[in-house]
């Protein structure tokens, strides 16, 4: 059976979904032509012209009620239109489990899946709404920041989505629609002669150690760890690391580096340590692939803090 492709765009209301649809589908005229089917799932303040819609070869379709979101629905739809490709314009509020469990009908494949934030009101989501905001982009594979300004935080922006989803690729859109690629501004000084990681700052050097390791080669870092070092561990290795908070308190995950110490035994498991490293970029199998090694330069214990919890915000 020929494959139909399946375009999923998710994001809460008004975070820019619709403008992203009318740009691909019928600015840039995606498909060329091909039978489009529409499906929104919720109202807007942007609409659809219907004209523009007809000379896209494209048939809109509302779908009001997450309950109506159903196998029977969507099949009988594909006999009804009969279409080439779908773009599924999915509602904020509902739960992504809904389209993720929902069976397809045969040939129906989701071949991308675009999440949209709007940068100005993305952090006050993440400080109050975390876990619905996240749930948002937590399987898309484009996650898009629109009406972006110079002083948006790109980097804790991106902390936030790689926390619940490592693989998905960012895009920073300014105010006018062009794309900010200029190099995102990290809270620590990584010129420094030895990197000073607060706690507020770990989550975030965390995620960008393991992406941009490269950067990172030959640095020293100091930070305040917990160690994860049981009897079963290889001897002449411990894990420094932090427990963190990725949407919800339920959702709580550590995130530590493969420390190599011919001393580990003595460093005992679930203690605090304040630990001063240079960092060796070094092929490791808990990686798969390369990724930041530390070695020690000095180990000193700590007191626990009060929050034991690092956060990506």
């Amino acid at each position: 059976m020929e494959e139909i492709p399946v375009y999923l765009f998710t994001g809460f209301m008004d975070s820019g979904k619709t403008t992203l649809i009318r740009q691909t589908l019928l600015e840039e005229d995606f498909g060329e032509g091909a039978k489009t089917l529409l499906i929104v799932c919720e109202d807007g303040d942007e609409e659809y012209d219907e004209a523009e819609l007809k000379r896209a070869n494209t048939k809109l379709l509302m779908i009001e009620k997450e309950e109506d979101f159903t196998e029977d629905l969507l099949k009988n739809i594909n006999l009804q239109y009969l279409p080439d490709q779908i773009f599924i314009e999915y509602n904020g509020t509902w739960g992504i489990d809904t389209i993720l469990e929902t069976k397809l009908p045969a040939g129906w494949v989701i071949v991308q899946s675009l999440a949209t934030v709007d940068a100005t009101t993305f952090e006050m989501y993440l400080n109050n709404m975390r876990a619905m905001i996240t749930e948002q982009f937590f399987k898309a594979d484009v996650v898009i920041f629109n009406r972006c300004t110079k002083n948006t935080p790109k980097t804790k922006f991106r902390a936030a989505v790689k926390s619940v989803n490592r693989p998905a690729q960012l895009v920073y859109e300014r105010e006018d629609g062009s794309i900010d690629d200029s190099e995102e501004e990290l809270p620590f000084d990584i010129n420094a002669d030895t990197i000073e990681i607060t706690d507020a700052d770990y989550a975030l050097w965390y995620m960008d150690a393991q992406e941009n390791y490269k950067k990172y080669d030959g640095k020293k870092v100091e930070f305040l760890a917990l160690v994860y070092n049981p009897d079963k561990m290889k001897k002449g290795m411990f894990v420094p690391g932090r427990f963190a908070m990725t949407c919800c308190i339920e959702d709580v995950t550590f995130l530590g580096f493969k420390c190599k110490y011919a001393d580990s035994k003595s460093i005992g498991h679930k203690t605090w340590i304040r630990i001063v490293a240079e960092i060796h970029v070094e092929f490791a199998k808990e990686y798969k692939g390369k990724g930041p090694v530390l070695y020690p330069i000095s180990i000193e214990p700590a007191e626990k803090p009060e929050d034991e919890l690092v956060y990506f915000s």
